[in-house]
């Protein structure tokens, strides 16, 4: 099986647009329960429904990929298993490293998900002295000052990083001299990376402090219903907040850094 330096997804020169890529793993992730039930076709709708967006959206993502379905078949489910896995890239293997071993990146350590998925944890680094050598979900911990050769001797191309913010920045600097070109930032910080380096990132705080506001919009809601007032007052933030919206009507869960 190839590694993760040969070769990286033809995405951008398909012109596939971000959006489109963002929900792949959404279509992947409904098509792989499908099929792991035996079913060998699904219609647009079904599988819109199942992936959480609206069939003509579904129909328009999988255009870029030349796949177009049957009318009144639908498509063929293993056949869109191989070819989203072949478009983003998980019909080889992907050495990854996790950088920062406390609660969290211990938890991505022993995340199942990884490896069934093509990304097989490669190392584990920390600051920590002491941390060195302990196994973490069956891999020996070890010391960041040997993080560059890590990344050389295991191929690298993908680091996660799960420090602390005020380390984020140097590790990430350190990965990226090492020849790391994509991250996965789940850091409380923004980094900062040269072109040609993609950076994902995670920050749970931001989403719990949008589900917040979400709620209390639905408090204000509820009161402005009891007391009349509510579908004027509705009208104007649902407009507003569609004027937030990318050109897909789209908000990611995860957020580019």
């Amino acid at each position: 099986m190839a590694t993760g330096r040969t070769h990286r997804p033809a995405t951008r020169s398909r012109g596939i647009p971000e959006a489109t890529v963002a929900r792949l793993p959404l279509y992947l992730r409904a098509l792989t329960a499908l099929s792991e039930r035996s079913v060998p076709t699904v219609s647009s709708e079904e599988l819109a429904a199942a992936a959480g967006v609206n069939s003509a959206k579904l129909r328009k993502d999988f255009s870029y990929l030349g796949s177009y379905g049957t009318r009144g078949v639908g498509y063929d489910v293993e056949y869109l298993v191989y070819q989203i896995s072949r478009e983003l890239g998980l019909t080889q293997d992907w050495p990854v490293v996790i950088v920062g071993i406390g609660n969290l990146g211990a938890a991505l350590a022993n995340y199942g998900g990884f490896a069934s998925r093509g990304f097989r944890v490669a190392a584990l680094i920390d600051a920590d002295p002491a941390m060195a050598g302990k196994p973490v979900a069956g891999i020996p911990v070890q010391h960041s000052d040997d993080l560059e050769k890590i990344i050389q001797d295991n191929g690298v191309s993908i680091g996660v990083i799960a420090t602390p913010a005020g380390a984020a920045q140097p590790v990430c600097d350190r990965l990226v001299a090492a020849g790391v070109t994509s991250i996965l930032n789940f850091a409380p910080t923004v980094l900062t990376v040269p072109d040609g380096v993609d950076v994902r990132k995670v920050d749970l705080s931001i989403e719990l402090q949008i589900l917040a506001f979400h709620e209390q919009r639905k408090a204000g809601e509820d009161a402005a219903h009891s007391d009349g007032t509510g579908p004027a007052a509705v009208t104007r933030e649902e407009s507003d907040a569609s004027a937030d919206q990318g050109p897909d009507g789209d908000v990611p869960a995860v957020m580019p850094a």
